[in-house]
């Protein structure tokens, strides 16, 4: 499945680069190039990164309204 449309980046891609060392959005960004479009994927990036990794990057942002 695509998670990055942009970047045409599927969800093994993203296992790939996590099992090969990414640990932020800035390394899969870096890795593959998902994340520096559009950013509607970031949301799904992040949560494979803290399912392999731990805490959320974006957890720590705030919400604004």
């Amino acid at each position: 499945m695509f998670v990055c449309i942009c970047a045409a980046v599927t969800d093994t891609e993203l296992r790939a680069c996590i099992d090969a060392g990414a640990r932020t959005l800035d390394d899969i960004e870096d890795a593959c190039g998902a994340g520096t479009g559009c950013g509607t994927c970031l949301d799904h990036v992040d949560a494979l990164l803290a399912a392999a990794h731990g805490p959320s990057q974006l957890a720590d942002l705030s919400v604004s309204a």
